[in-house]
């Protein structure tokens, strides 16, 4: 084989490569351009669970198991295609099945496509920044790399944290799968379980006529005490770590 057609075969296989790395985003991308120019997004709504929770119930009764399949696999297609309708759809999942199945059910399903959104972002971008990374982007990603759990974890449970944005991230910053798929599946098990309530009451609210709002329940104390708590715990590790290099540094210039 001569220079010219070693030249041609590297090149074809670097576009064979570019392909296999950018072809799973651009699927997602394509399906999310799909769901939006549908009008898909217009069934995620709470106007839409009130106007038809009676069909909704009948389709549940009708097959529960069937329905929690089918719910647990669009949830996760959503999730995967990086649609910004997580909340909804998890008062969807309180309202249907309740806390001690949807919860599970839920969680179950957003780690699955968040894991899927994850993986296709590392494999087309996270290792071509990781290898160009430097000065403040190549720091920050050391430092998330010394705790990425914990950080994984505070970054579930804070909800000002876009859910889609992070599964993204997470990717391009070159989070390992196992710290990922942990600090996901526990760290949105709290929120869940607060969006699944306000599902869960949603049909006593809707009989007696009130309004349902997510700020309504989210920001109360009561949620928002215990998240809090839960975010102080998770960078408790982190803050002991860094003051302890922090006294070690100090420590040394003192000898």
């Amino acid at each position: 084989m001569d220079s010219d057609q070693k030249s041609a075969k590297t090149a074809e296989n670097k576009e064979k490569s570019l392909l296999v790395r950018l072809g799973p985003m651009a699927l997602i991308a394509a399906a999310l351009a799909a769901f939006f120019a549908l009008g898909l997004h217009r069934y995620f709504t709470l106007e839409t669970l009130q106007n038809n929770r009676e069909a909704l119930e009948g389709w549940v009764d009708a097959s529960p198991l069937r329905a929690l399949a089918i719910f647990i696999a669009v949830y996760a297609v959503a999730v995967a295609i990086s649609f910004p309708g997580a909340s909804i759809m998890t008062i969807f999942g309180g309202y249907l099945f309740g806390l001690a199945i949807g919860v599970p059910a839920i969680v179950v399903a957003a780690t699955l496509g968040a894991s899927a959104i994850f993986v296709a972002s590392k494999t087309a971008l996270g290792d071509f920044l990781h290898a160009r990374a430097s000065g403040f982007a190549k720091r920050m990603e050391d430092g998330f790399r010394e705790d990425e759990l914990n950080y994984m974890f505070v970054l579930r449970l804070v909800p000002v944290f876009p859910f889609w944005a992070i599964n993204i991230a997470a990717g391009l910053l070159g989070v390992s799968l196992r710290n990922f798929l942990i600090g996901t599946f526990f760290g949105i098990i709290p929120g869940t379980f607060v969006y699944a309530s306000i599902g869960n009451a949603a049909g006593a609210a809707f009989d007696a006529g009130e309004d349902v709002t997510l700020s309504g329940i989210l920001f109360k104390p009561a949620t928002l005490l215990p998240i809090i708590g839960l975010i102080a715990l998770a960078l408790l590790p982190v803050v002991l770590k860094r003051f302890n290099k922090q006294a070690a540094k100090l420590g040394e210039s003192a000898e």
